[in-house]
């Protein structure tokens, strides 16, 4: 996992560095003229434009110059305030004026573009906290950091203007970081390999899902959760008697419209964890029957779709005091009923909200998708891409999910592990038409490759 700080935090983990400042300029200036390097395929003769501010960032830059003109290259330095309105002739255009620092108003000069641009922590002008930025910010093709993420880079406008992010290690201590970005390796390190005398009952879960209109999102659901290794998969739709079409492989189970929360409580003997909600529908009964299955089980509970419209403050206490994790997994439209409002550019900050209020933890669906723990803690996954933009990949998320907490996995790093593999499964479909049952049938292949 690779550290996510924000700008305070580095600040701190700066003062606490055990080497001078300088030294840590120059571990900075000489990343970021490896970088250039990189970028260029070598820097003799090149053209280098370095844009500098008055801060760290600047110093950065500019000692990353020294390095370059000592290798051969041109360099061409300009101070804030100083700033040229326009450059046209470069081989490559380095901005380390901002940085972390916050200047409203700042404008960048504009760079044409066939040249290539490096950001020097972020690019200059994008909020390191939230990842807003001003009008005239320079799009980087790629940016260097140092030592952690910071969450601007991960979100809001940076995550598209930051290009390709390389995180250097200039010796600082991110240890205790309090969010991760999560990696291929994260992931692997989570999935255990199943001893040779395993069952299906080991890894069951069921699944509350599916309407009469609605019976597409329980298929999804079950399928989805069978790829990813649940070995028994047992499904139930309020007031529908058994469907014709669910997956050949899932258990049927008719449950009555009233009391079927209490029902399925106390049938959970052999099961891991239990899914309940999408395609489920509204009302207030929903509600009450989704608060008896909190009350009375002691498995991990993953609400998603139809269940968070049906959440209130009385279930949230709920959730409070359960002995097992609570799993919420909105999109912004349910975050907005939860909470109230939208959670807003800081999507990482959004997250922590929800679950320190709910005592649950989250996983916020987004471009980047933030897993957030009620003590703080979080994982941000940016495996994914806007071919998930389209009906029912939730469901299939959500069935991910569920059954990795039955595999065994401890339900925040499931939480994480589902979105990540979500992202990699999406990655290997159709660039256009992917549908969310081609999601399904990735899911062996990024299993295995993981």
């Amino acid at each position: 996992m690779t550290p996510i700080v924000t700008p305070q935090e580095m600040t701190a983990i700066d003062a606490e560095a055990p080497v001078s400042t300088d030294v840590l300029i120059a571990r900075a200036g000489y990343a970021t003229a490896r970088a250039a390097k990189a970028m260029l395929g070598g820097v003799y003769g090149q053209r280098i434009v370095v844009l500098v501010g008055p801060g760290n960032n600047g110093r950065d830059g500019e000692y990353a110059a020294e390095v370059l003109s000592s290798q051969g290259a041109s360099i061409t330095i300009h101070h804030l305030g100083e700033l040229p309105k326009e450059i046209r002739h470069a081989d490559l255009v380095i901005d380390a004026v901002l940085g972390t620092g916050a200047r409203p108003g700042f404008v960048a000069p504009v760079v044409s573009r066939q040249i290539p641009v490096l950001a020097v922590d972020l690019p200059s002008g994008v909020n390191g906290l939230s990842g807003e930025a001003n009008p005239g910010v320079l799009k980087a093709d790629r940016t260097i950091t140092f030592q952690a993420y910071k969450p601007g880079l991960l979100q809001g406008d940076g995550r598209e203007l930051a290009g390709e992010v390389e995180v250097a290690d200039i010796g600082l201590d991110a240890s205790r970081a309090q969010a991760w970005k999560i990696t291929d390796a994260d992931v692997a390190a989570w999935l255990t390999t199943r001893p040779s005398d395993s069952h299906k009952w080991q890894s069951a879960v069921w699944i509350v899902a599916g309407s009469p209109t609605m019976m597409g999102a329980s298929h999804l659901v079950a399928r989805a959760a069978q790829r990813c290794g649940a070995g028994y998969v047992r499904v139930s739709a309020p007031g529908v008697e058994a469907d014709p079409a669910r997956p050949t492989e899932a258990v049927g189970w008719p449950l009555s419209p009233v009391g079927w929360g209490g029902r399925v409580a106390k049938e959970l003997t052999r099961f891991k964890s239990v899914l309940v909600g999408p395609g489920l529908g509204r009302g207030p009964e929903l509600r009450r029957e989704i608060a008896r299955l909190l009350t009375a089980s002691v498995l991990p509970v993953v609400v998603d779709g139809d269940g968070l419209g049906a959440l209130e403050d009385e279930t949230f206490e709920i959730m409070r005091d359960r002995g097992a994790a609570t799993i919420l997994t909105p999109h912004d439209g349910e975050y907005t009923h939860l909470m109230g409002e939208a959670p807003g550019h800081d999507r990482l900050a959004a997250a922590r909200r929800l679950a320190k209020e709910s005592g649950a933890i989250v996983l916020l669906k987004g471009p980047n998708t933030v897993v957030a723990r009620p003590s703080g803690g979080a994982f941000v996954v940016s495996s994914g891409d806007a071919r998930l933009a389209t009906a029912g990949t939730g469901d299939v998320l959500a069935g991910m999910l569920v059954a990795l907490i039955a595999r065994g996995l401890e339900p925040a790093s499931a939480a994480a592990a589902a979105a990540h593999l979500h992202g990699r499964a999406g990655a290997l479909g159709y660039r256009d038409g992917l549908i969310a049952s081609d999601l399904i049938d990735c899911l062996p292949v990024v299993l295995s490759q993981i």
